[in-house]
């Protein structure tokens, strides 16, 4: 994975230790706040350099931070409640236009599934832009990845490698490397539960794909 030039720290799980020394390590970059995610910046005591949400979840104290960001001159974009795209997406939205081409997302994962499952169509439109986005918590990293791609044992974030196509069927789908090994497979959503818990069985591997959008899952256990 690429050296991340924002993150972007969403509404939903975060373990703030996982969270702020992931953050420290790939400083600097550009901090961007969705919503409550302000107030997981907030306790981590990190400063955002963009804020936007339609603040439902912030409690009266927020508020007032809110306001203190804007006299410091930090943006912030108050959206209403009632719109088309979820406050992440538009936080999204925000990185691209400010000229993002590797974004981490943390606070993505949790116990809302249909943010989750937002989150996860996020990654196939962030491909579509040209943008890298990778979905990261303590367990498992998630993105869409592009065909070839060539991996090392050492570097996977966790022991288990998963693949499902997001949207439309995976043709060709080849796995090298693995210990459940594939050749010009036809992966689509009914043969899913083939290629979940992989495991690397040597140092280099491969995957490639001819068509479609694959998405993995490195997951710590």
């Amino acid at each position: 994975m690429n050296r991340p030039d924002t993150i972007i720290i969403s509404g939903g799980d975060l373990n703030r230790d996982f969270a702020l020394d992931f953050i420290k390590h790939n400083l600097p970059c550009r901090l961007i706040a969705a919503d409550k995610g302000l107030q997981y910046l907030c306790e981590m005591d990190l400063l955002p350099d963009l804020v936007i949400g339609d603040f439902d979840s912030l409690t009266p104290m927020y508020q007032k931070t809110l306001s203190d960001l804007e006299e410091r001159g930090i943006p912030v974009f108050r959206l209403k409640p009632q719109k088309d795209e979820t406050d992440t997406q538009e936080a999204f939205r925000c990185a691209r236009e400010n000229g993002a081409k590797e974004v981490v997302l943390l606070g993505a994962t949790g116990t809302r599934l249909d943010h989750v499952m937002g989150n996860l169509g996020l990654l196939a439109l962030a491909r579509s832009y040209g943008v890298g986005l990778t979905i990261l918590d303590p367990h498992n990293r998630i993105r869409v990845v592009s065909s070839p791609l060539e991996m090392n044992k050492r570097e996977l974030f966790g022991k288990y490698i998963s693949f499902f196509p997001l949207g439309e069927t995976v043709e060709g789908l080849t796995l090298q490397g693995f210990a459940y090994p594939l050749t010009d497979f036809r992966l689509g959503i009914l043969e899913s539960g083939l290629t979940v818990s992989n495991e690397a069985a040597e140092e280099k591997l491969l995957v490639t794909y001819t068509s479609g959008t694959l998405l993995m899952i490195e997951s710590r256990d």
